[in-house]
């Protein structure tokens, strides 16, 4: 096929997501540009600030994160249907420039979420990138829901992890898809699963700041309870540990199906099964897996470019 337009299809997966820096760049040294943007979750994160032209910005910020900063981005409240209020991502969202409205940028982008009310899969194709991007990020349990035109949207990898189909439905020839969750379920031993699931390795300083992010009414609650759920108890599974782990769970199993009846051209699975739900301070090593996936596929990327 001459000349076919690509689409890139980023999957959900946490601070996993920041592989996708890496496998844009090895695409991009490479010579490969794709034509057609579509991410769920971290993804849509990752795709919009590519498609705003600000992924360095965003790669340095990812690069200089430290548990303080991740404590101080999650503006926690207790109510409103997460623990998360996720006010200070969609600052930090427009700090970064990653703001406009999708119409306004060069290509074309999606970020999947899912109808809270319906069940139904949707694609946000219009309005300013950083409330997509909200709406697609919203972890039940965790982030609380958000709202966009009427209606309450939460996380879309609860329809559709890994949205090659929205690249096709966009018009690509050629998708490359990430798939975040293909290594995390039933392949390793029960301590890397806790690994997987948790935010394992958090120090004390990060449950301090985190509390502190909490209304004073607030506090003293969530001095008790806050702790609990970061911390990697060793006879039972914590609260992150069910939660996240319930949730690859289903990401699997929902992004085996759909990819069955709907296969990319070329499927990157990075393996980042080490890494934790909050460990965003380690976008070092996901990025470079990130590019050494990229460029394993290169040989079979050019069969058809």
């Amino acid at each position: 096929m001459a000349n076919p337009r690509i689409g890139l299809a980023l999957g959900s997966g946490a601070a996993r997501g920041w592989s996708h820096i890496g496998v844009i760049e090895a695409l991009a040294e490479a010579g490969i540009a794709p034509d057609i943007i579509c991410g769920c979750s971290i993804g849509a994160l990752v795709g919009a600030a590519h498609v705003a032209g600000e992924l360095p910005a965003l790669k340095d910020f990812a690069q200089s994160l430290t548990w303080r900063e991740i404590a101080r981005l999650l503006d926690v409240r207790l109510s409103g249907g997460g623990l998360i209020a996720g006010q200070e991502i969609v600052a930090l969202l427009r700090k970064l420039k990653i703001s406009a409205p999708i119409a306004s940028y060069g290509k074309p982008f999606a970020a999947v979420a899912t109808d809270l009310q319906s069940g139904r899969e949707v694609w946000l194709r219009e309005g300013p990138i950083d409330e997509a991007v909200r709406a697609s990020i919203s972890v039940p349990g965790m982030l609380s829901p958000a709202r966009h035109a009427d209606r309450w949207l939460v996380d879309g990898g609860l329809v559709n992890p890994v949205p090659v189909s929205v690249c096709r439905a966009l018009g690509a020839d050629v998708v490359i898809a990430v798939n975040l969750n293909g290594d995390l379920v039933g392949r390793h031993g029960a301590d890397h699963e806790r690994n997987a699931g948790s935010a394992v390795g958090a120090p004390p300083e990060f449950v301090t700041r985190l509390v502190g992010q909490v209304p004073p009414a607030w506090r003293e609650q969530a001095s008790a309870i806050l702790p609990k759920l970061v911390s990697d108890a060793p006879t039972s599974p914590g609260y992150f540990e069910v939660l996240m782990t319930s949730i690859n769970i289903m990401q699997d199993q929902i992004t085996r199906a759909r990819l069955a009846g709907e296969p990319p051209h070329v499927m990157l699975v990075p393996r980042l099964r080490h890494i934790g739900l909050m460990e965003f301070n380690r976008a070092g090593e996901t990025i470079a897996e990130g590019r050494a996936v990229a460029h394993q596929a290169l040989p079979l990327l050019k069969r058809y470019l």
